[in-house]
């Protein structure tokens, strides 16, 4: 039987992280913490752009934060997300080879 509410939070998570900018950050904590101070260069977005996905996020329970004096760290809270990640990467890939047979096919 189909969990109603289950559905709502999967529908949350991923929207949380179908973002491009969200799936950058994403991408750059995927080898571990990482300090907000290296996270805003890397992104060369406007800092409060990030401190909001940054903090959404956090608050999805996608990230984990910590302080250490003035730093906040992030880093990936359950690193299964990149097995996710992977799954839509080969099923997107294997889309665009089939759409190129199509296409070879048609031509």
């Amino acid at each position: 039987m189909l969990d109603s509410n289950l559905v709502e939070l999967e529908s949350g998570y991923l929207k949380a992280i179908a973002q491009p900018t969200r799936l950058k950050i994403l991408y750059f904590l995927k080898d571990g913490e990482k300090c907000q101070c290296e996270i805003m260069p890397f992104m060369k977005e406007d800092q409060s752009n990030i401190s909001r996905h940054l903090t959404r996020m956090r608050d999805l329970g996608i990230l984990e934060s910590r302080r250490e004096g003035v730093s906040v760290y992030y880093r990936i809270r359950d690193k299964r997300l990149f097995s996710l990640l992977s799954l839509v990467d080969h099923m997107l890939k294997a889309e665009i080879k089939e759409k190129a047979k199509r296409a070879k096919i048609v031509d």
